[in-house]
């Protein structure tokens, strides 16, 4: 009875937690510093996966540019790194903010690090999952101006149903394994979570000064 009774109150506190609203994004560092210009620089990759970095950086630039941001070309910003030694998204975010500035003229810097890219299997379960989180940095200051997570994944909008018991489910697991493997949309799936990630909406950063909606958090309905 003790087991079913700690069971039950752990199922309880899960959904209790489920429930809490998180609370609204602190914007207002961000409004006061006012950005105009973000260098974006290469993912910290922390997966076991040596695509994500260059993944989630071919895509990133997009929602930053829609938002009404000028973006520091990533091909310039590339090529100055690999010209100094700078191969890596863990020795990019060891520069300066000040030495940032001075070498790109940019107004804040965005850091990314990729936490989760690839095909993940477990017992009962395969799915393809991208996740990352982003803090905006104020090149002039050094002020945090934003932060932010996201995710994405393939087993979204999957069903899943137990008729066949727990042998069911594994082998089920096996066969989404075999097929994540044949048809890898890891990069589909850093797109997505880059727009989730970025995106003014969503917790992402907020509209700049290229943008009909300049420094809201949102388009108005």
């Amino acid at each position: 009875m003790n087991y079913f009774r700690r069971i039950s109150l752990l199922f309880l506190m899960l959904v209790i937690t489920g429930c809490v609203s998180k609370p609204p994004t602190d914007y207002s560092a961000f409004r006061a510093a006012q950005p105009k210009s973000i260098l974006i620089l290469p993912p910290d990759n922390q997966s076991p996966d040596v695509r994500a970095t260059y993944a989630m950086l071919a895509q990133m630039t997009r929602p930053v540019a829609e938002a009404g941001y000028y973006v520091v070309p990533v091909a310039l910003m590339d090529t100055a790194f690999r010209e100094n030694g700078i191969h890596l998204g863990a020795e990019a975010k060891n520069i300066s903010p000040g030495k940032l500035r001075e070498i790109f003229g940019a107004d804040a810097v965005l850091y990314t690090e990729v936490t989760r890219y690839g095909p993940e299997f477990n017992l009962l379960s395969s799915e393809i999952v991208v996740a990352a989180r982003a803090r905006l940095v104020d090149l002039r200051t050094g002020q945090v101006l934003w932060t932010g997570e996201a995710r994405a994944s393939n087993s979204e909008h999957k069903t899943y149903n137990n008729q066949g018991g727990l042998a069911g489910m594994i082998v089920g697991a096996i066969v989404d394994q075999v097929i994540n493997n044949l048809v890898d949309d890891s990069y589909k799936y850093a797109g997505i979570t880059s727009h989730r990630l970025l995106s003014p909406g969503r917790d992402g950063i907020i509209y700049g000064h290229r943008s009909p909606y300049f420094y809201q958090e949102k388009i108005p309905k």
